[in-house]
This record gives C-alpha cells, structure tokens and sequence, in this order.
C-alpha cells in the first residue's frame, strides 16, 4: 500500500511538471545595475587602477550594446565607428533573446578582465537559475549566442596592447631633475601605468590627439606663474585645514578622492583603503542618470557604452601627457622648499602631475551624459554612498565635472593648471566622442 502511494505521487508530479507552461524571460535595467554593481565592487576588491579599471567597464558595455543593436533599429553598431570592433556574429535564430545574450556577454566578458570571481559568479548562479526557471530552451539557446559574442569580443581586446605593457620597464626616476615626478609618501608607490598611451583607443586616431595647453614653465622663481600656482596650493590646503574638517571644501575634497591606492597605516601594518576610480565614479553618475529617465534595458546600455568609451579613451589621453610632461607633485615640491612638515588633504595619488586625471575623465564624460540626457539635468550622486560619504547634489553633469576637478586643488594633490586644462581637454574629447558616435 505505501509503495502504492509512492507511485502515485511521483506520477503527480511528473504530470506537474510536465503541464508547467514555460515563460518568456524578460530582463530589464535593473538586472544590468545588479550586473554593473557587482563588477564595480570586484574592481575595488582587485584594487585595479584607474585607467585598468576603464578597461573593464568598456568591453563588457561593448559587448551587450553591439548585442541588443541587432534588435532595435534606434541604436546602430559600433563597428563602423571603431575600425578594428569589426561585426560580430549573427544569431543563428530568431529564438534568441537578444536581452538575455547581452547580459551574458557582459558577464562573461567581465570575467576575463577582473581577478576575483567569487562576486560576480554568485551572482550569475543566481540570475541564471531565475532565467532557466521561467524558460530553460530560450536561456540555453540565447547563452550560446552570448558566449560567441563573448568570444568574439574577447579575441578582439586581446589586440588592444594591455598584455604586452605589462612586461614592459617600469618608469624610471629622474631623481637629480627637480621638476620631474618622484614617488610619493607614504608608500613610495612606483609610476603606475606608465605606457598606458600604448594601449589601442576606441575612437582616438592617436593618444596624443587631445594634449592640453602646456603647464606654466617650472620655476622656482617667486615671481613665477609655476611658484605662484605651487604656493597657491600650500595657502589653499591650509586655509582648508584651519577651517576643520566640517569644512565644505574638505567634503568635496574626499568626495572626489576616488583614489584606490590609499594607504592607512596602523602600527606596524599598513592595509589599503579600498575606493572606486574617476571612472566607476562617473559610471555610477551615468545609473542615476538612466534610473531618473526609468530607461529601458536598450537605452541603458546605450548610455553607459557611450559613457565608458568616453571615459576609456579619456585615460588614454591623459595618461600620454602624464608621462611626457612627468611633473613633480606638489607634495614632493612643498616638502622641499617650503614646509617639510607640509602634507596634502588627500593622499598623492602615485603617478605624475600633469594633467588631472579626474579632471580629464569628469569632463569627458559629463559632456557626453550632457549629449544623452539634457543640459541642465540635476542629479543626486549617491555613488559614495556604500564608501562612506554623503550624497552630493548637483545642478548638471558639467556643474558636478567641474566640482571634481577643483577637489583635486582643494586636496593638494594637483596646481590650478592641471585642474583647469585637463577639465578642458577632457570636454574636448567629450565633443569629440560625441560627434564620431553621433
């Protein structure tokens, strides 16, 4: 009798199972943020540089967009406006979900350029399991299609010369020249990246297409305009520090700090306070941006591809002047000609002066969300939020570009030169994207 039973409760449910209807998978923005959300926290876990970091927001953004463009005539492929993209693979049925394949490639593509796994494969379980839940025939046949963009991407950013300048010489230190960078406290950091302009760009025909004007002739001259800026950071800093720390230059100093290779000491042991990058910061701007205009999953991987493009190309260029013009901190100049005992708001970020690179990317990136959403378009920027900070508030995309770049000023780490043409190179490269993108 119980064997009986048995027997028929398992044919109960094996007539459940068989009547369960399957559903169309739907994703929508918020599964891209989840996503997005998980590779910017395996970005600060991995400690990756601010240019690295642009690298592993670009492709993935990539990846999806040249994915959902097959779908929606709106939005045209990128490969005609990078020359080396080329097209990708065409679905081989109509039963793929272009959506699902997407965030796929996203993923997988993520997964390449980033270190730690554990993150973003949990989340991926998760989401997988959702999506094979409602249709396990239209998850199987769109991750197939996914991978093969994957695939098809990741051949493709393998040309881009990142492998070949992680074996090249580190940069070396002209110790008996003055003017020229030197390695900063409190970790004495080597130059980092210091063949980043050899990396392909997107959009950029040379890394050197947008160099800014130059920087005031290095002088120690009190009658110089490169004294008068360097002691214009000395007096700043410490108008700042006598007002306390509830100062409101103090707050937007540390609010742009976005520096990942702070160093805390405590004792004996020196452990690394983990930030997000200029980059994942101004990302985090683009999501507040499309969650207030409640895009739709095309439209936010629209923005956020151009954005990361911007910002990706952005770095380049900067970092091409940082290494040829390799200027001494202010910190390292201050310490020797005028105060010893002299020490910046925030820690000196461990690469040369000129230009900013927060000032470059902000201004790059605020024109192209400028470009994609409106001109005066206020935001919120919560994107400190989960470091520590306060919410911020701001009138548009250009008002917060041009906060992140005085910060630089108001933290010591950068002269009023490299605050104000880097802000204008990088607006220039926002032009410029903007018009090859439009």
């Amino acid at each position: 009798m119980h064997k009986s039973y048995l027997i028929l409760f398992s044919c109960l449910i094996l007539i459940v199972s068989c009547n369960k209807k399957s559903t169309p998978i739907v994703v929508n923005a918020q599964d891209y943020y989840n996503t997005l959300d998980k590779i910017t926290r395996t970005l600060v876990h991995d400690i990756f540089s601010p240019p690295v970091a642009s690298r592993v927001y670009v492709y993935p953004n990539i990846a999806a967009y040249e994915i959902i463009v097959q779908k929606d005539t709106t939005y045209k492929s990128l490969a005609s406006k990078i020359s080396t993209l080329g097209n990708i693979p065409k679905p081989e049925t109509s039963a793929v979900n272009l959506n699902v394949s997407a965030l796929v490639a996203y993923i997988e593509v993520s997964k390449k350029l980033v270190f730690t796994h554990e993150l973003i494969n949990k989340f991926q379980d998760s989401l997988y399991n959702t999506w094979k839940d409602k249709n396990v025939k239209e998850f199987e046949i769109s991750e197939k299609y996914g991978m093969q963009v994957a695939t098809h991407i990741h051949n493709w950013l393998k040309k881009d010369n990142y492998s070949e300048t992680r074996t090249m010489p580190k940069f070396a230190v002209d110790a008996d020249e003055v003017s020229r960078w030197q390695p900063t406290p409190p970790s004495y950091i080597d130059g980092i990246e210091p063949h980043w302009n050899k990396i392909r760009p997107l959009l950029l025909t040379t890394a050197d297409q947008f160099k800014p004007r130059e920087h005031p002739e290095f002088s120690l001259d009190r009658t110089s305009n490169f004294y008068k800026e360097l002691k214009e950071v000395y007096d700043i800093t410490n108008s700042i520090k006598e007002k306390g720390e509830k100062s409101e230059e103090i707050r937007i100093a540390q609010f742009w700090d976005c520096n990942p290779y702070v160093a805390v000491s405590t004792g004996h042991l020196t452990v690394a306070t983990k930030k997000i990058t200029p980059g994942g910061h101004w990302m985090g701007i683009a999501t507040i941006a499309c969650k207030k205009n409640q895009l739709d999953f095309s439209a936010v991987i629209y923005a956020q591809t151009y954005t990361s493009i911007g910002v990706f190309d952005a770095f380049i260029s900067c970092w091409d002047e940082k290494y040829r013009s390799n200027l001494i901190r202010p910190e390292t100049l201050i310490n020797k000609t005028i105060d010893r005992n002299w020490t910046p708001l925030l820690q000196t970020p461990p690469f040369p002066e000129y230009s900013s690179g927060h000032s470059v990317v902000s201004g790059a990136a605020s024109v192209i969300l400028t470009h994609l959403f409106q001109e005066n378009f206020s935001f919120i920027d919560t994107t400190e939020l989960p470091y520590g900070l306060p919410s911020r508030n701001f009138k548009s995309f250009k008002a917060a570009a041009s906060e992140a770049a005085i910060s630089r000023l108001y933290g010591g780490i950068h002269y009023r030169a490299a605050v104000e043409n880097g802000l204008s190179q990088g607006e220039n490269i926002g032009e410029y994207v903007c018009q090859k993108l439009k």
